[in-house]
């Protein structure tokens, strides 16, 4: 006897299910986002499981890297790790307004003069609103494009899936955007946490058999992931993000997840009167107004994945306003690294700052993930404490212990070749302290200042030499 459909209440947010409704989501924390959803029972018949083998091969077979399709934009294709590969799944996601349909439709045309057949298919703007934005980007103007790039406005999985399963003939396809999407076999509304599950497995399923490459656009929440269940991200093949300050004119695609090329990588975009240009040379434009002879204004020797990058930090101290603890607010690196940069210069090199305001800043809109900005981050701070400006012709990078030591970071080579390429002269990093370890080998016309601990620094602002 077959058993009657049962509901659940499902979260929105995380896609956390529940047998009954809550005003609150256990697993994340959000209000009233819990929907019932029902659950359609499909029990197995026994003595009906068919058996059968396993295929399998060995680990040391042949094995040939993926073919890649080149979008002729290579900030895209080094985040991609090369290029879009046949078949994959690749999830954007962004805040809104933040450049991700114009990027995807700019990358669509590219392809189209390539030759590539290409079907957009937007859930939330009508077709004439992407010709518009086509007409303002310049991007409707070659016969090429026009031939080999179709626009659908639709929601429907079910006529999507067959237009792509009739026409065969497609080599990207664009979803604009997955929580637009509806299946007519589902119950519930587009944005769903079911819809956006099972539209995704269909498009996928569908990619996987003909061949497409197979890019969707998904929203994000408040706090900035992916809205929707965390198993869409298991699903597809890479995950990138869009990031930016709309207040800036710089986008950063970064890599969250990629099973075609590394994690690491970000692509750098300028967003202009004509659309999203490419960023070759980032760190020219990150310093480009930057002022010298600035207390509290440093350089840090950063690496975003294989590609250095030159940012300004900047600190400024301030006395603490009334009675509450002081401030900390920072914009671009983690608060809780700060306060950890913060005891350590007070209780190893008996700088206090306890009682000041500090507010810290990375220039241009990227966020520093990694520790090796914590020696340019200090000397930021240092050089604001005590009104001296840091060098105008000096970088720095190197990590910071809680005893005050400068520690080694990763490919300081790279970093200081980046340094040099920008006309600075001075590079302050962790001193070499074992006899095995391999010796940086500076670009011609760059000195190198190796400090062993926090004090070096402090004692560099005080006058006093920085080497023994």
């Amino acid at each position: 006897m077959a058993k009657k459909p049962t509901t659940r209440f499902v979260c929105q947010s995380c896609g956390a299910h529940y047998p009954k409704w809550a005003g609150r989501c256990e697993a994340c924390g959000e209000w009233n986002s819990l929907v019932e959803e029902s659950v359609e029972p499909t029990a197995l018949k026994s003595g009906k499981i068919r058996s059968g083998r396993l295929q399998t091969v060995r680990l040391d077979g042949e094995a040939k890297p993926p073919p890649r399709i080149n979008t002729s934009i290579n900030e895209l294709d080094r985040v991609l790790g090369g290029g879009l590969v046949p078949a994959s799944v690749v999830l954007v996601g962004g805040d809104p307004g933040i450049g991700k349909s114009t990027l995807m439709l700019q990358t669509t045309c590219a392809l189209a003069r390539s030759g590539h057949r290409i079907l957009y298919v937007s859930g939330e703007e009508s077709v004439d609103q992407i010709r518009l934005r086509a007409q303002r980007l310049g991007l409707a103007d070659e016969k090429k494009t026009l031939d080999s790039l179709d626009l659908a406005a639709s929601i429907n999985v079910s006529d999507i899936v067959g237009s792509l399963e009739e026409a065969r003939a497609h080599t990207v396809v664009v979803i604009d955007s997955i929580q637009t999407m509806w299946l007519e076999s589902v119950e519930s509304s587009p944005g769903s946490v079911a819809q956006v599950r099972a539209s995704a497995f269909e498009l996928i399923r569908l990619a996987k058999t003909l061949g497409f490459a197979l890019i969707l656009i998904g929203h994000v929440t408040k706090e900035g992931s992916l809205a929707g269940p965390r198993v869409l991200e298991h699903m597809v093949d890479a995950v990138m993000y869009f990031e930016g300050d709309r207040g800036h004119q710089f986008r950063i695609l970064r890599a969250a997840k990629n099973r075609f090329g590394a994690t690491d990588e970000i692509g750098v975009f300028a967003m202009t009167d004509a659309g999203l240009t490419e960023v070759p040379n980032p760190s020219a434009l990150f310093l480009a107004e930057r002022r010298g002879n600035i207390a509290g204004s440093a350089v840090f020797a950063g690496l975003e994945g294989t590609r250095p990058v030159l940012l300004e930090v900047q600190a400024l101290l301030s006395p603490k306003a009334g009675d509450g603890a002081p401030r900390r607010a920072v914009v671009g690196w983690e608060t809780s690294r700060l306060n950890m940069l913060l005891a350590v210069l007070d209780a190893r090199c008996g700088l206090k700052l306890a009682n000041m305001d500090v507010h810290l800043n990375v220039a241009g809109g990227l966020r520093i993930g990694e520790p090796a900005a914590d020696l340019a981050i200090a000397a930021a701070l240092v050089s604001a404490a005590t009104g001296k400006p840091t060098s105008s012709t000096a970088a720095y990078f190197g990590e910071v212990g809680l005893s005050g030591e400068i520690r080694q970071v990763s490919q300081a080579d790279q970093r200081l070749k980046e340094v040099a390429k920008l006309g600075f002269g001075e590079a302050v990093l962790p001193r070499r302290v074992s006899a095995g370890s391999a010796r940086v080998k500076p670009p011609a016309g760059l000195k190198l200042v190796e400090i062993g601990h926090l004090t070096d620094l402090v004692g560099m602002f005080a006058g006093e030499s920085s080497e023994d």
